[in-house]
């Protein structure tokens, strides 16, 4: 009776853990992403596709493919340091899992670290109760993280604002000339595309946002 109890209280057990384990697996490429630039990299390219007035050009796979190589290249110096110090011994049966797991955790937290805001990092730190403290390498990831993502996301709001100013400024220039011409029918946006294009293309302005966003990060 108490053999058959425990079996089934183990058999309960694994399959708790295997639609755990299910879980993180579904919910591990979300959270990668929110843990490295392609969240920045994403919204500044989804900006500059509204200020062009370019609705589907590129379209979505084709920014989150561009989107992914880039954050490979930025992230690879991270990706080199978590694979020599845990995956590899990990690999080699030379630490256990939660030690791969807290050596791979430290190259994270000083790549998140040096692009959070300090003043972002002590709200949540205060939110979450801890101690104000300057050792921020110490912090726990559930503080490091939302941190991160809320500093990214400001960065990105202001790379895409500053990214509007030019193209707004085609349009203005453009729908002045049309009001003055009497063309008040005639949609401001569908003359003002292709300058807007021409313009990004005169500045090699792929090469020059790429650029820009890499050396961001470093």
């Amino acid at each position: 009776m108490n053999d058959a109890f425990i079996n089934i209280n183990g058999g309960q057990m694994q399959t708790l853990e295997l639609v755990l384990m299910l879980t993180v697996l579904s919910l591990l490429p979300s959270i990668i992403m929110m843990m490295t630039s392609f969240t920045r990299i994403i919204i500044v390219m989804s900006f500059l596709r509204n200020a062009m007035g370019l609705q589907q050009t590129p379209p979505n796979t084709v920014l989150v493919g561009i989107a992914l190589f880039l954050t490979l290249f930025i992230m690879s110096p991270v990706i080199d340091q978590v694979n020599e110090n845990a995956y590899i011994p990990y690999k080699n049966e030379e630490i256990t899992a939660t030690e791969a797991i807290e050596r791979a955790s430290g190259p994270m937290k000083t790549f998140m670290l040096k692009q959070t805001e300090v003043d972002t990092l002590d709200m949540f730190m205060e939110f979450s109760g801890d101690e104000v403290t300057e050792k921020y390498e110490d912090l726990p990831m559930t503080v490091i993280i939302p941190s991160f993502i809320t500093s990214e996301l400001k960065r990105a709001f202001i790379i895409g604002f500053l990214l509007f100013l030019p193209f707004l400024l085609i349009d203005i220039v453009v729908s002045s000339t049309l009001m003055s011409m009497g063309m008040i029918m005639l949609p401001p946006a569908l003359i003002s595309m292709p300058f807007k294009i021409l313009l990004f293309i005169t500045v090699n302005g792929w090469q020059l946002l790429f650029s820009t966003l890499i050396k961001g990060f470093n």
